[in-house]
């Protein structure tokens, strides 16, 4: 990734931004109930993750080449038909509450065919519990800002991540490509090494119960042993608890004199760090 494609990334206030992260998590769910209820189901469950689009998450097709998006700055429901997505049916998400945006989308979709109550098959996961989930409203013009930076960390994440992947790709190492998954709403590549089977994982998130911000991470697993783990570039550190993964969170990438290449850097440092490291069961 050139700086010419880094997304300038000013900084809003932290609560302002975890508030953004929130509301467009229990947004992306929209499209995750419909990839579960229409989508060809994958074992790896893969058929409800999600692409990056210009500022927007988008599904993999759905019956009759149907995609539906969200477009993240906007907090905007779009919904194609057919693949040239020459034109949209949206529906703006703020100062709507759930039920408005369930029976808006079932209508879209039952007029093509497709049953609406599929819809309210129960999530498998939980997510953070928010005033969303209790009848509030979307608040997309008011975290407008904050929305705004969430599209830049989310564009440069993935052109970071999809270098990576790329460079990756060139070793003769498969890769799947760069995708958000809706539960932990994070982008990830996860790269299968064996054998033994190990996994490592190329992923950005943009902020949980953590990290309050956004940040970087290359896990692996298994890689049990925390005693000897290998030593990192310093704008990362070891995450040991509850998962291991190396991390940078944004604080030290916007501090540094050169954020794009001190991301992409670290990425790569420690993708090949982890690639080449041995199991520590």
């Amino acid at each position: 990734m050139s700086d010419s494609q880094w997304r300038s990334v000013k900084g809003v206030d932290p609560g302002l931004l975890r508030e953004a992260r929130r509301q467009a998590h229990y947004a992306v769910q929209w499209l995750a109930r419909a990839a579960r209820a229409y989508a060809t189901p994958r074992p790896d469950d893969g058929h409800t993750n999600l692409g990056w689009e210009v500022g927007a998450l988008t599904t993999h097709p759905l019956p009759q080449h149907i995609v539906l998006g969200l477009d993240l700055a906007a907090l905007a429901l779009n919904l194609w038909d057919g693949p040239g997505k020459a034109s949209a049916q949206t529906l703006d998400l703020d100062g709507h509450r759930d039920a408005e945006i369930r029976e808006w989308l079932g209508g879209q979709l039952g007029a093509r065919g497709l049953d609406p109550a599929a819809l309210d098959a129960p999530l498998p996961y939980q997510i953070p519990d928010h005033p969303l989930a209790h009848g509030a409203r979307y608040a997309a013009v008011e975290n407008s800002a904050a929305l705004a930076e969430l599209v830049a960390w989310y564009s440069n994440a993935n052109g970071i991540l999809s270098k990576s992947r790329q460079e990756i790709v060139a070793r003769g190492i498969t890769a799947p490509p760069v995708r958000c998954w809706p539960h932990h709403f994070d982008l990830d590549s996860l790269i299968a090494l064996g054998p033994p089977a190990r996994t490592v994982g190329l992923g950005f998130c943009p902020g949980d119960e953590y990290y309050d911000e956004p940040y970087f991470y290359i896990s692996a697993y298994p890689l049990s042993d925390v005693g000897k783990l290998p030593s990192l570039p310093s704008i990362g550190h070891w995450h040991t608890h509850h998962f291991i993964a190396a991390v940078t969170v944004a604080d030290r990438i916007l501090a540094s004199d050169d954020p794009p290449a001190v991301a992409a850097g670290f990425v790569r440092a420690a993708a090949d760090i982890l690639i080449g490291q041995a199991p520590l069961t």
